[in-house]
């Protein structure tokens, strides 16, 4: 009797709306040529419900961008006998080459400390770096240092408030990718928040490759590294004739 009274209070209580993200980008694909001096992405989306959205705190949305990770090597200088040398050196794990993150509002205020922790949003928990404590003095100084480096670079970017988001529905983005691209797959990840906690989520990537010459040389390059050799030396005998001709041509 008790569970049949459950049920019937369940079912004439409003379904909780289950939210969706249908999104969509300008491009899909980026490609490095000689002239290219970066591009932007334009990330937008709409949130699909199958019910009215929920009572509680507003809906705010994170978009991020992230590049290829490799390890990095971080040194750190210091003087010895009047002369800056490097006295200290640690191997991040793993870093990516470009992340951005564009947020509705400021990350403190829209994301908690435990979904950050458990989806891995911002850049300080992409990057890993097992065990570099037992390698240097400080090393958490060495992390700051990467991440100032890369923001000066504009590989790292926090974008809060470049999010647009309309009636809780609607959202849109554009995202600069800079002109030192590294070459592999960028994933894109879109969240939706509620009450700081993560309550859906999507991704997607787009493809970063060289074209043409670059292609050709780059390829070139880890292929056949002899015959890449060769070609160098030999446009660069090329290149020294041709300006001791012209230098002599000048002369005369």
């Amino acid at each position: 009797m008790i569970r049949a009274l459950a049920l019937l209070v369940a079912l004439a209580l409003p379904a909780a709306a289950q939210e969706v993200i249908v999104s969509g980008m300008s491009q899909n694909r980026v490609s490095i040529t000689a002239d290219f001096d970066g591009s932007e992405i334009l990330i937008y989306g709409a949130v699909k419900r199958d019910a009215p959205a929920p009572e509680g705190g507003p809906m705010e949305v994170i978009v991020t961008v992230e590049g290829p990770a490799t390890p990095v090597a971080v040194r750190r200088k210091g003087r010895v006998a009047g002369i800056w040398v490097n006295n200290a050196s640690v191997m991040i794990d793993s870093a990516p080459s470009f992340y951005a993150v564009a947020t509705t509002g400021p990350l403190s205020h829209i994301l908690s400390d435990i979904d950050n922790l458990r989806y891995g949003i911002t850049i300080e928990r992409v990057i890993r770096a097992i065990g570099i404590s037992a390698e240097a003095d400080q090393s958490g100084e060495f992390i700051l240092a990467l991440l100032r480096v890369r923001t000066n670079e504009g590989r790292y970017r926090i974008l809060e408030g470049k999010v647009e988001l309309t009636e809780d529905t609607l959202f849109r983005t554009d995202v600069e990718l800079p002109a030192n691209l590294t070459e592999g797959e960028y994933k894109v990840r879109l969240f939706l928040l509620r009450d700081k906690r993560v309550v859906a989520s999507q991704e997607r990537l787009i493809g970063v490759r060289k074209e043409g010459l670059e292609r050709f040389v780059f390829n070139l390059a880890k292929q056949q590294p002899l015959v890449y050799g060769l070609v160098s030396l030999v446009l660069a005998a090329v290149a020294g004739w041709g300006a001791s001709a012209a230098f002599r041509l000048l002369r005369a």
